[in-house]
């Protein structure tokens, strides 16, 4: 699938990783280092705007790589590019480790998944079908 993009940022289209991954990464597209503080959150640029066709979505995530070392992640994760949003990626990063963490300009913050979607039509009803779970919500499968 092709999708547009125009790169205002200083590095080259995002990527991925290997063979088989499902998301690009995404580079903080900022000229000097910025520093997270713990519990602090911060939109990130990334230089990128892209066209989507209708019916797909761009989904921002955590890189796990950063949530397990340092506790960084995306604050709404994950975050969602509409097909019709032509503004600029931007990732919006928290910090929920107890330490100052220094993001550097370039620095791989977020993955992006292209994914398709549907929209739904609502039919209001009565009642709804039953199944074996029934209402079981918050841990009614497990621990």
């Amino acid at each position: 699938m092709k999708v547009q993009i125009i790169n205002k940022s200083k590095h080259n289209l995002p990527t991925y990783a290997t063979e088989y991954s499902a998301g690009v990464d995404l580079k903080a597209d900022v000229d000097e280092p910025i520093v997270l503080h713990p519990l602090e959150r911060q939109i990130f640029p990334t230089g990128l705007y892209i066209a989507l066709p209708v019916g797909y979505e761009a989904q921002i995530r955590p890189r796990s790589g950063l949530a397990c070392k340092f506790g960084v992640t995306v604050a709404n994760a994950p975050g969602t590019i509409d097909a019709d949003y032509r503004g600029e990626v931007k990732v919006c990063l928290i910090n929920l480790s107890n330490n100052n963490v220094v993001i550097k300009p370039g620095e791989r913050i977020a993955q992006m998944v292209v994914a398709k979607h549907e929209r739904v039509e609502w039919e209001e009803v009565n009642v709804l079908s039953e199944t074996a779970r029934g209402e079981g919500g918050f841990g009614s499968t497990g621990k």
